[in-house]
């Protein structure tokens, strides 16, 4: 296989959370063209694509009232599967390949890094989490029982036992992490973050040259001690004015300018990205899935079109 071989694969679930359609995102950006606008960015001309398909998840989603984790053991159990085929897809590029995780709902990351480290065992992981949320809950701390809210702490080792363990977590040390575009988050949240060795970037510092200077020593130093990047992007994290298909918009965020610039800036100091993983998508009456799936293919191209890991 090519060096510059990515795997595709699509996590369909929004079990993670208090209503459906995150669920079908995966399947929806297939049918908005995603795969011909990927082959024809620039930067991704000459990658071989392998479309691994999705993990089995039926239900997709499911109504659940518990506060402290909706859908717990379907989860855990879904997370497994994810992981297994997440291994399994990078394996058919013979060790060198690199991912695409179209989700689905944010659930998704944490299962998609323990694949990546069940096919790369010892791989050190840097995460850049561009999301409008937090998502650095735990059941302890939630106020909705959303395990969406949770993915980011699951992935930094954080939450119940068995979550932690479905994600085989911790998979990154908080200090090679970053929040990016966070600006709706709980206050127990906040100061969990705060507290943590987490770096954090909201929308208004990355549109500014001072801020994009500031992420870019931070890339460069945690490149540095890591061997991969892991790039997770809700996108949610875009500027709902765009009118883009997600699950839920939120004003005063990215630009897709700003958030193409600092994804490059990530990608482009000194480690490879090894992953990138577009979640949140889903059909809404005042979205445009085209538009969002375009976007998906100009984010993938900054993350994705460069050396592989």
């Amino acid at each position: 296989m090519s060096d510059a071989t990515v795997v595709i694969v699509g996590s369909p679930t929004a079990l993670g959370g208090h209503f459906a359609g995150m669920d079908r995102g995966p399947a929806e950006l297939r049918q908005a063209g995603l795969w011909k606008l990927l082959a024809a960015r620039p930067g991704l001309i000459g990658t071989t694509w392998l479309d691994h398909g999705d993990p089995a998840n039926d239900p997709g989603w499911v109504a659940d009232a518990d506060p402290r984790a909706k859908n717990r053991d379907l989860i855990v159990g879904y997370l497994g599967r994810l992981a297994t085929h997440v291994q399994t897809g990078l394996a058919q590029a013979d060790g060198e390949g690199r991912l695409l995780a179209i989700g689905g709902d944010c659930t998704t990351h944490p299962g998609a890094m323990a694949g990546i480290r069940r096919a790369r065992p010892g791989i050190r992981l840097g995460l850049a989490w561009f999301d409008a949320h937090g998502d650095f809950n735990t059941p302890d701390t939630t106020p909705s029982g959303n395990v969406w809210g949770m993915p980011f702490a699951m992935a930094c080792g954080r939450g119940d036992p068995d979550l932690v363990a479905a994600s085989e977590a911790p998979s990154v040390r908080e200090v090679d992490a970053g929040l990016f575009g966070g600006q709706v988050l709980d206050e127990t949240e906040s100061r969990m973050l705060a507290a943590s060795g987490v770096a954090q970037f909201g929308s208004g510092m990355l549109g500014d040259a001072a801020g994009q200077a500031a992420v870019t020593a931070w890339a460069a130093a945690v490149a540095q001690r890591i061997d991969a990047w892991y790039i997770a992007f809700d996108l949610d994290a875009l500027d709902a004015a765009g009118r883009w298909a997600v699950a839920m918009p939120e004003p005063d965020g990215l630009s897709l300018d700003d958030a193409v610039r600092t994804v490059r800036t990530i990608a482009t100091s000194g480690a490879p990205v090894i992953a990138f993983g577009p979640t949140a998508a889903m059909a809404r009456d005042d979205g445009d899935m085209e538009a969002t799936a375009n976007a998906v293919a100009v984010l993938a191209e900054a993350a994705l079109g460069g050396p592989a890991a």
